[in-house]
Parts: structure tokens; sequence; C-alpha cells
């Protein structure tokens, strides 16, 4: 019985340490239960009913699954985004890492220079839209008088429907400032033994970037690929600003910025079409985990950490 009192005391004190943790932790479970995991089983629900947010929902099934197979518009957003998430966002990462290569360098003024380039991404995305829309304006818009004064075309960016989705990819290349600062903090992370071991082998300025650089930084790399993939099968904002600068429905000039996003909202608020919307949600939530699945299954053939490769 002596043994045991000790033992006794110490799951009391044990169930008091628990009791306290969770009381210091019901706050976030309470968030996590009423605003993340009852929205997603919700969600769930009204993916398999007809749902107007004025009627009790109506089971169908799977019917509004079989109903975007036959949606053209549907299909349309899913290119459009698809389109930005393969033309967009790889170049802008291409375009990150060159800059950064540039940030790296030892050369006067270079905090500046990062300061120049990190600024853009504290401008919301609203407010950086309606720059861009002015700067893109075909009549006194600044990006035509430039390309005109050097004798080139100047097109119609938010009106002409081959051109609504180049001015938004241009305008990413603008807002690139962060992932430009990681890929920089990446860099400074490479032992500068490397370099100097290349060289000593007779090894060229691009034969270090290939067998080094891109190697040693490649954690950050596959990082921004899974975070920059599902932002832009997420792209909304900028997207829905530019279609309503266009004085068109919401899509842009035939429907070449209707992206999934922001039809998935249409059917929502403004079709009420919740069980359609839902449906959708998860369509979107199933392609972004096979795409993410898919570049963990790949990572071990090209992600190399500390002294791998």
């Amino acid at each position: 019985m002596e043994r045991l009192e000790p033992r006794s005391g110490m799951r009391s004190r044990e169930r008091k340490r628990l009791f306290i943790g969770l009381l210091f932790l019901s706050p976030w479970i309470f968030g996590f239960l009423l605003f993340q995991l009852y929205p997603i089983i919700t969600s769930l629900y009204y993916s398999f009913t007809e749902y107007n947010l004025f009627t009790s929902p109506q089971w169908v099934g799977l019917d509004n699954y079989a109903d975007m197979a036959q949606d053209g518009k549907m299909l349309s957003s899913l290119y459009n985004t698809a389109f930005m998430a393969l033309f967009g966002f790889f170049p802008q990462l291409a375009y990150a890492l060159g800059i950064a290569l540039l940030l790296n360098q030892s050369v006067k003024g270079l905090s500046l220079y990062r300061t120049i380039y990190f600024l853009p991404t504290l401008v919301p995305a609203v407010a950086g839209s309606l720059l861009w829309i002015w700067l893109l304006n075909a009549q006194y818009g600044l990006v035509n008088q430039m390309l005109g004064a050097i004798g080139l075309p100047e097109p119609n960016w938010l009106m002409d429907e081959n051109w609504t989705k180049p001015s938004l990819i241009l305008m990413g290349f603008w807002g690139t400032g962060t992932i430009t600062i990681m890929y920089l903090a990446a860099l400074q992370e490479v032992p500068r033994m490397y370099y100097e071991a290349a060289s000593i082998d007779g090894a060229n300025k691009w034969q270090k970037f290939w067998h080094i650089t891109l190697p040693a930084i490649s954690p950050m790399t596959f990082f921004q690929l899974i975070m920059g993939l599902i932002g832009s099968f997420q792209y909304f904002s900028q997207g829905y600003v530019f279609a309503e600068s266009s004085n068109q429905a919401i899509g842009g000039p035939g429907n070449s910025i209707l992206f999934y996003a922001i039809y998935l909202f249409q059917n929502a608020f403004m079709f009420l079409k919740m069980g359609y919307a839902s449906a959708m949600a998860w369509i979107l939530f199933v392609i972004v985990l096979l795409l993410t699945l898919l570049i963990f299954k790949t990572s071990s053939r090209w992600v190399f950490y500390g002294g791998e490769k």
C-alpha cells in the first residue's frame, strides 16, 4: 500500500497537468471543431445534395459530380486554372530563383536591391491588381506606351481573351518577392567550400549551378513547388478584379479568366447552388491531393538533404 500511494499521486498530478493543458488548448480545439472540421464534414454531405441555403438539402447522390462532367464552364475553369499553374507559376519560380542568385552577389547597395524586390509583396492583392489594371490599360497604360515607344505591338490586355491570362502572368512576376527571399535564404546556407572544391577541379559557373546549387536548394524548391501549386489552384482575387474591370460577366472576355475558384464562388454565392459548389470543392481537394502525393512520390529522385549528393 505504501508503494501504491506515490504512484496514485503521480497519476493525479498527471491528470491535473493534462486538464490544465487541455484548458489552455480549448480555444484552439473549439475553433478547429467549429470552424474547420464541421464545415469540412458538412460540405462533404452537401456535395451529395441540392441545396440553395433557403430550403432543406435534398439528397441527389452523385448527380452533382456527374453534372460537372457535362458542365462546359466548369471544364473551362479547370483549363484556365491549369494554364496558370503551368505557364504562370513555373516561370515565376524560375524567375524568383534567378533574382535570388543576383541578390546573393556581393555588390554595393545590396540591401536596397533586396528591399525593392520584396516591397511589392506588401501590397494587398486587390490593390496590386488595380494598379496593374491601370498599367495595362490599352489606351493610356504605361506598359503599352513603353511597347509603342520601341515599335512593338500594343495588346489590348484587359479586353482580348488571348491576352488576359498573359496579363495576369505578367503581374505575377511582380509579386515573387517572398519566393525570392526564401530562395536567397537557401542560397546563403550552401557551404562555400563546395564551390571552392569545384573551382579547383575546373568546374565552370554552369556546372557549379547544376551540380552544387540546385541540389543544395532542392528542399526549398520542393517546398515552393507544393505551396505554389496549391496556391495556383486557389487563384481568385487577381482574376476576379481583372474580370470586373473588363465590364463583362465575371470570367472576363470569353471566360478566359474564369478560374476554378471564381466559378466555385459563382455557384455558391451568386447562383446559390451550394451542393454543386461543395462537390466542386471536393474535386479541387482531390486534384490538389493527387498532385501533392505525386510530388512527394518523385521527391526522392531530386530532393537532397544535407550531404546526400
